[in-house]
């Protein structure tokens, strides 16, 4: 499942973020990578440990607080703290998978990767190139978005960054554990949850139909999370 989430950052975060962006220090992309991810990646980040990204990772945190969607098609138990990158003129990051367990930068905790997330930081119009692609079974899935918007998909997915081609591309990337693990039954879960805030816009709360939808929906989470 692959869903869009519209201004998850408001402008004036996007803003701020990509001021201090502007002066922080970047490394090679592939201190973060896997052997086999380090092969086809080639791009900057700023290093995970550093003040920079621990404050800037909390503004995300904080706009993922804010989003029902992300909520409710992520089903997050644990996120890790967003990371940046950028890819400059030539840069790109071929077919891969993410890897599967992460260790949370600071402590011995590890989590399972079951959601990836990528928060647009460059408005589309600045570069050329830079596309998300994310493949599955249903073909493949380019994704480019405007500043401040942001993209999930499942951690499972095969997926890539062409080059860019002209100017920059910035964005904050990182991970959830879910409290589903499995995309399928996420998927479920989030057009139920969506259905139900469609009829809750229809009908009042205590109507039969409502009340016994979003039971329906609770049970299903009792079901299969593992918390």
């Amino acid at each position: 499942m692959l869903v869009t989430i519209p201004d998850l950052l408001t402008p004036e975060e996007v803003a701020y973020i990509r001021q201090v962006l502007e002066g922080t220090d970047w490394v090679d992309g592939r201190s973060t990578a896997g052997d086999q991810a380090a092969k086809v990646k080639k791009n900057l980040q700023v290093p995970v440990d550093s003040p920079v990204a621990r404050e800037l990772s909390g503004i995300v945190l904080r706009a993922l607080g804010r989003s029902p969607v992300y909520s409710s098609a992520a089903l997050p138990l644990h996120v890790l703290p967003p990371m940046f990158n950028r890819y400059d003129e030539g840069m790109t990051f071929g077919a891969h998978v993410d890897g599967s367990i992460r260790m949370v930068p600071g402590t011995g905790q590890r989590i399972r990767t079951d959601v990836s997330t990528t928060v647009f930081l460059t408005p589309p119009e600045d570069y050329d190139g830079g596309e998300l692609v994310v493949h599955d079974t249903y073909g493949e899935h380019r994704v480019k978005l405007p500043a401040g918007h942001a993209v999930i998909y499942p951690a499972t997915s095969l997926h890539s960054v062409t080059a860019v081609t002209r100017g920059s591309r910035w964005a904050s990337f990182f991970w959830a554990q879910s409290m589903v693990k499995d995309d399928w039954r996420r998927h479920m879960l989030y057009d139920l949850d969506q259905s139900i805030m469609r009829i809750r816009a229809m009908l009042p709360d205590d109507d039969p139909a409502v009340t016994g939808l979003t039971a329906h929906y609770h049970n299903m989470i009792r079901l299969w999370s593992e918390i």
